[in-house]
């Protein structure tokens, strides 16, 4: 069958357009984004303004007319961290569903750990063990472990890169002292959770999903994007300690002259680099491999698993009747 994804991001909003079956990859077929970055429009009262309203209402609404386009049979349409944690967030869902026609199912911040962990570990298999695994959004860090599709442990942390930018950062580039600051308080946050993470076991493979945990990867040595995603790819502790002193010393321009960095991530990769640093020291990783696939693809995968087998019903031969005896 033919599905949609509609991915509403802290930030960007995705539509992706998958051919799959139960049991097969999904295969991409259409991609669609923007680059919206809701949390921006968050004002001090934590409300989204009615400007980033009406953007997503315009996107949601251009998103369902393509997706009728490519002829996709189910679409799914879900919203992370900049909607679920607006004081008007349910104002917003509604206002889309109204205008649009489309039913947003709003993740949880362990619900989206929990299905990035799950196409990580399609991703790499069982053969990798027990997994360890970061996602670093706009609003969030995601971080799950596990030796199952379903894992042990899954935290949502407050530490999105765009968030902290926002929150934390008033000059560009940051001044050393917002940067100290930042510093503390994330290590502080991180350090909260690795008790709960750790005692389950020492992980097998330590795995980064994410735009910000690529272009780190990226800047840092890894194939380009364009090499395809099988080319295995990588970030190192040291290299990720480096490079977090580097890019707080940098303007966002001179960030987004860096390989793989987009002009309209280069602003909050200086935060996203001190979350990344500290995530790797306080869980003692050395290295992380990175996935392609994550909390998109695991909404696929989950979606795909509830879909009724070809062979379900019974293929036992007929009962001879007695005109057939």
């Amino acid at each position: 069958m033919r599905l949609g994804v509609l991915d509403i991001g802290s930030n960007t909003v995705h539509l992706l357009v998958v051919d799959a079956h139960r049991g097969a990859r999904p295969m991409p077929a259409f991609s669609h984004k923007e680059g919206l970055r809701l949390t921006e429009y968050l004002r001090k009262d934590n409300r989204l303004a009615d400007e980033g309203i009406e953007r997503l209402c315009d996107f949601v609404q251009e998103a369902v007319h393509l997706a009728e386009d490519k002829g996709v049979e189910d679409l799914l349409a879900f919203a992370t961290s900049a909607v679920r944690e607006a004081a008007n967030g349910e104002e917003v869902l509604a206002r889309v569903e109204e205008s649009c026609g489309v039913h947003i199912e709003v993740l949880s911040g362990r619900d989206e750990a929990r299905l990035t962990f799950l196409a990580v570990r399609r991703w790499f298999g069982w053969s990798s063990g027990r997994l360890l695994a970061f996602d670093i959004g706009g609003g969030s860090l995601e971080i799950a472990g596990g030796v199952d599709e379903e894992p042990d442990v899954a935290v949502s942390l407050p530490l999105g890169a765009g968030r902290l930018t926002r929150d934390w950062f008033t000059t560009d580039p940051p001044a050393a002292d917002e940067v100290r600051r930042l510093r503390k308080h994330v290590r502080t946050e991180i350090a909260r959770t690795v008790g709960d993470v750790v005692r389950y076991g020492e992980p097998n493979r330590a795995v980064a999903t994410s735009k910000t945990f690529r272009q780190l990867a990226r800047i840092a040595g890894a194939a380009p994007s364009s090499d395809g995603p099988y080319v295995a790819r990588s970030l190192t502790r040291q290299d990720m300690a480096d490079w977090a002193v580097k890019l707080t010393t940098m303007t966002a321009a001179e960030r987004a002259e860096l390989p793989g960095v987009s002009e309209g991530r280069a602003a909050q990769l200086a935060a996203g680099a001190l979350v990344a640093d500290a995530a790797m020291d306080l869980f003692e990783v050395d290295r992380l491999e990175v996935c392609p696939w994550a909390l998109r693809e695991g909404v696929i995968l989950r979606r795909l698993d509830l879909l009724p087998g070809r062979h379900d019903q019974s293929t036992a031969a007929p009962k001879k009747t007695e005109k057939s005896k």
